[in-house]
């Protein structure tokens, strides 16, 4: 069975689109089958991944309100192992339609069922708010992923997110676990940052994430190009710290492994990622 996991946030600007894309992407590099799949009516996921929005194509918005079957809305991308389900901004009228609706907060779960056994990693990307959306996200959900900012604002809203996964587990997913704090747009040369960090740390403990996401050029520029960074800019920091992001998520609850060796696939001048006493480095493999 694939693992599901919630890339969510209720604050806005955190960069979950950009975790959710760029994580689900540096997990199919390494070869698993993975699915990313736009549960935001704003699609920027969508769009991220170089496809128009289009609001005849079946999407997530289908999902839910049980009009189409998950298979029917798979979308391929640039790499050869994800996946995408898109969104369209019509799903804003779906936290209308479900009020009523039955099973209203089983619906995504529902929905992917069926693509469980397909895929080894589901990554769902959540709007900036705790509505209907978010909810079928969640519950849908193995595990959900923060993302946030080492700022003091954040740490309001995460107190405001956690109240919220707790009642989840109480009454409609009791299994949901939270799969680790990601801290993005970092910069430890402030001091705030380094507090926050700390109170975060003593806080999560083990959950608050090692690899943390710098500020990045190259991150920003990637989704105009419709490409994860991997693919704009394999050598960028960005990137670079979202392929060990998902090496760090793929090692959760798997024991340790041998030094291994993989290729990424679809990336531009045929790199190689070796991991290697748990750093990832690139090697150019036309300079050897």
């Amino acid at each position: 069975m694939g693992r599901v996991i919630a890339v969510a946030n209720q604050k806005g600007g955190v960069g979950k689109t950009t975790t959710a894309i760029n994580l689900a992407s540096s997990i199919a590099a390494v070869g698993a089958e993975t699915l990313l799949i736009d549960c935001d009516p704003q699609s920027n996921a969508t769009s991220g991944l170089g496809l128009a929005k289009d609001p005849e194509r079946t999407s997530t918005y289908h999902l839910l309100m049980a009009e189409a079957r998950a298979d029917e809305a798979l979308q391929k991308t640039e790499l050869e192992h994800l996946w995408l389900v898109p969104a369209h901004k019509n799903m804003i009228g779906a936290n209308l339609e479900l009020v009523e609706g039955e099973r209203r907060e089983f619906r995504l779960r529902d929905a992917l069922a069926p693509l469980r056994e397909r895929f080894q990693y589901i990554v769902l990307d959540c709007p900036p708010a705790l509505d209907l959306l978010t909810l079928n996200a969640l519950v849908a959900a193995d595990s959900i992923l923060i993302p946030m900012q080492a700022e003091y604002f954040a740490l309001e809203g995460v107190s405001e997110l956690l109240d919220t996964i707790e009642r989840i587990r109480a009454s409609l997913n009791p299994e949901l676990a939270v799969e680790g704090v990601v801290l993005t747009m970092f910069d430890d040369r402030t001091n705030l940052a380094q507090q926050v960090t700390a109170e975060l740390n003593r806080y999560f403990g083990d959950k608050l994430c090692q690899t943390t996401i710098p500020r990045n050029v190259r991150l920003a520029e990637a989704p105009s190009h419709g490409k994860p960074a991997l693919l704009y800019d394999p050598r960028s920091r960005g990137a670079e710290s979202y392929m060990q992001l998902a090496k760090e998520i793929m090692g959760h609850g798997e024991p340790a492994q041998e030094v291994e060796e993989k290729q990424v696939v679809n990336a531009p001048r045929w790199k190689r990622w070796i991991t290697e006493r748990n750093k990832l480095t690139t090697i150019n493999i036309l300079d050897r």
